[in-house]
C-alpha cells in the first residue's frame, strides 16, 4: 500500500513539474486569422528565456471568444508545423 501511494505522489509531482503554463496578457485578437498577440514571460519549453510580446496561432479558435484585449491569461504553447501555437489558454487573476 505504501509503495502504491508513493507511486501516485511521484506521478502527481511529475505532472505538476511538466506543466508549461505561462502568464501573459492579451494585446490583440485576430479571430478571422485564428491568432492572438500575447505579452508574456519566459516560455522555457520553447527555449525563450526572456519575456516578449508576440503573435501566436491558436489550436482552437473558440479560445479567442473566451478572452478580451487586456485580460491576464495563463497559457501553454508549443512549436507546431505552422509556427508557435497556443494549445491552452484561460483567464487568470
Amino acid at each position: 500500500l505504501a509503495a502504491a501511494m508513493f507511486t501516485v505522489i511521484l506521478s502527481l509531482s511529475a505532472a505538476t513539474a511538466q506543466g508549461n503554463a505561462v502568464q501573459g496578457e492579451v494585446r490583440k485578437i485576430d479571430e478571422a486569422a485564428g491568432k492572438v498577440t500575447l505579452k508574456h514571460g519566459p516560455i522555457k519549453n520553447l527555449g525563450m528565456d526572456v519575456g516578449m510580446t508576440m503573435t501566436f496561432r491558436v489550436k482552437d479558435p473558440a479560445m479567442l471568444r473566451e478572452v478580451q484585449v487586456g485580460d491576464k491569461v495563463e497559457f501553454e504553447a508549443e512549436q507546431a508545423a505552422s509556427g508557435y501555437t497556443v494549445t491552452k489558454m484561460q483567464k487568470s487573476n
